[in-house]
């Protein structure tokens, strides 16, 4: 990949010169303790086979924790099918208390979920009263705010115990809303910590398949923000630029064009592809989704931009990983152990054996692109070797692409500093900030929504 640039900064609070790691190593080399909060996430299931297909990860010890009793259990039974499946000598634990299983943990890996599923559709209805129409609403938007409210300052408490029982222990995210999560981590805590999605693999893919290539042919340069980064440079095996034929297809191939209409539009207008789908993407932007006329232009169903889609499937979504897990242990069916693309496992791979190895990260914006709001969070290419993970410098942004990418960090800035002062009007003040909200509604009504969403989950919202 031509990603690393240079080797501008450490991650957080890594001490390379204090860690210095000489060999290069086949094999992770020692046992090691791996705590994984949010057990009964869907990710666990791929993430725990990651980690027990890293090379020599023979024996260690796994602790499971979720809060959920019965979601927590289940995970268990898989995780202890997986280690007898793949020969594996790991211990394996399961508590609803994080504090029991911290203590001399050397990762972490978050995928919690706070509040479950008892409030996405108020997140979802509450703003559409308003006419603000959200797809995925977790991440951005009224409902990556109020997510962000919920789980910041949980994520804050975990942290603290982190800081107290396990202090040199990496912190892998995945929970959502990462940009604000990953902000607040940094600003409140001395943790080291990273945030991880997948957007970037996911749409390498994409863009190989788009351009009638292997995905092992491509050739790319990508940063940004989550979900808002972008491929400056897209290039096929001879190095050729691949845009002048992505945006001739997409202009010539309706088929092609539907299976991503809105980030081929944006391409055509501003020059680049993202890293999000488009029925997600269209909720960053101020574009798509004010008026009736626009959805039905340029959203589709599912993912592509349905209204409600997340806060409509996820309860029934989530019953069915719980009952996919269940039929897998009632059944002697080998469980799938394909290692994925995930980062959490090879993460941990390169920092155990020194074989160096590029993740895109969620970390500060220390110079890392330059025309990006210098005190937050972007998502560029990642050394990871012995010494830790180090964050590549990655240029400036074409400023159409750093704008759009400047809105929402100007709102994920409000929204941190509401998580971890507990600001009521910080949070109010970051809503108003959001790029689609705006569009749609006026101040006023931007205020009556937003006591509205508070009024709906005050359980939640202690401090406000």
């Amino acid at each position: 990949m031509d990603t690393v640039v240079e080797n501008k900064m450490s991650l957080g609070h890594l001490e390379h010169s204090k860690k210095l790691h000489v060999a290069v190593r086949k094999n992770v080399m020692r046992p090691l303790k791996i705590v994984f909060l949010g057990a009964g996430s869907a990710f666990f299931q791929k993430l725990f086979t990651d980690l027990l297909s890293m090379n020599g990860a023979d024996s260690g010890e796994m602790a499971l924790v979720d809060i959920d009793a019965e979601r927590l259990q289940l995970s268990a039974q898989i995780g202890g099918r997986l280690i007898e499946q793949m020969g594996k000598q790991w211990t394996l634990s399961a508590t609803t208390d994080r504090r029991k299983v911290l203590a001399g943990a050397d990762y972490i890996i978050n995928c919690i979920e706070v509040s479950g599923t008892s409030v996405v559709q108020y997140d979802n209805d509450i703003p559409a009263k308003y006419g603000v129409s959200q797809c995925i609403g977790d991440t951005c938007g009224p409902g990556g705010l109020f997510k962000a409210l919920r789980t910041v300052p949980v994520v804050l408490d975990v942290l603290k115990d982190v800081e107290e029982m396990c202090p040199n222990a990496l912190f892998l995210n995945y929970t959502n809303p990462m940009s604000i999560i990953c902000l607040a981590a940094h600003r409140a805590s001395k943790v080291k910590f990273i945030g991880l999605c997948h957007s970037v693999q996911n749409t390498t893919n994409e863009l190989a398949e788009y351009a009638g290539i292997s995905r092992d042919e491509l050739h790319w340069k990508c940063g940004g923000i989550n979900h808002l980064a972008w491929f400056t440079e897209l290039k096929g095996k001879d190095r050729d630029d691949l845009y002048p034929i992505l945006k001739k297809i997409a202009k010539s191939q309706n088929e092609l064009y539907e299976k991503d209409p809105i980030r081929f539009d944006v391409m055509l207008h501003l020059g680049y592809f993202v890293t999000e789908s488009s029925g997600h993407f269209s909720e960053y932007l101020p574009y798509y989704r004010k008026r009736p006329d626009l959805l039905k232009k340029y959203c589709r169903k599912g993912y592509l931009g349905e209204t409600g889609y997340y806060s409509t499937n996820w309860p029934q979504w989530r019953k069915n990983i719980d009952q996919s897990r269940r039929e897998s242990m009632a059944s002697y069916e080998p469980l799938p152990i394909e290692r994925t693309w995930e980062y959490a496992s090879h993460i941990i791979e390169a920092i155990e054996t020194n074989l160096p190895y590029v993740v895109h990260g969620n970390v500060p914006n220390d110079g890392l692109i330059e025309n990006l709001p210098q005190n937050g969070i972007v998502e560029v290419a990642c050394l990871v070797n012995g010494n830790g993970v180090a964050p590549t410098h990655f240029g400036p942004l074409p400023p159409q692409c750093a704008g759009i990418c400047s809105w929402q960090m100007s709102m994920y800035d409000l929204a941190a500093i509401a998580c971890i002062e507990r600001s009521r009007e910080a949070a109010l003040h970051s809503l108003m900030l959001d790029p689609l909200t705006a569009a749609v509604c006026c101040p006023a009504e931007i205020t009556e929504m937003f006591n509205e969403l508070c009024n709906s989950q005050m359980e939640y919202l202690p401090f406000f």
